[in-house]
């Protein structure tokens, strides 16, 4: 949108009808001139901009991929591990439940004659009692 210049009575009585007219149309012209050229630097710098921030975004992108990546190797990683430490705990949990069921056959072994000593003492006991 052109802007149109206003210059005063004065300068068109001054300098005639025809060159304030001729000046108002160059002012115009250069105007439009500026305004065209201005709009052109904008869309170049608006169409570098748009390339710097793709490549920023596939930059980024890039980075986030790699990133999700080494996330999930190390969390592979430790999945392995604790898969293995629970694979060590459920053996020893195995070796130590065999070894209190071996002390449990040792106890059987030496409480079974102490109960059928008190069993007997205790029959004898009865037994002479009842014969009294």
């Amino acid at each position: 949108m052109p802007v149109t210049a206003k210059l005063s009575r004065k300068f068109y009585e001054t300098f005639g009808e025809d060159l304030t007219n001729e000046l108002v149309e160059w002012f115009n012209s250069v105007d439009a001139t500026y305004r065209d050229n201005l709009r052109e630097l904008n869309e170049s710098n608006f169409v570098r901009v748009n390339g710097r921030l793709g490549e920023f975004n596939a930059t980024w992108e890039g980075r986030f991929i790699a990133l999700e990546a080494k996330l999930e190797q190390r969390m592979a990683e430790s999945d392995a591990k604790w898969e293995h430490r629970i694979a060590e705990l459920r053996t020893e949990l195995v070796k130590e439940l065999a070894d209190v069921k071996g002390g449990l056959k040792w106890m059987y072994a030496f409480s079974a004659p102490t109960a059928l000593a008190v069993i007997g003492t205790g029959a004898g006991v009865i037994g002479l009692l009842l014969r009294r």
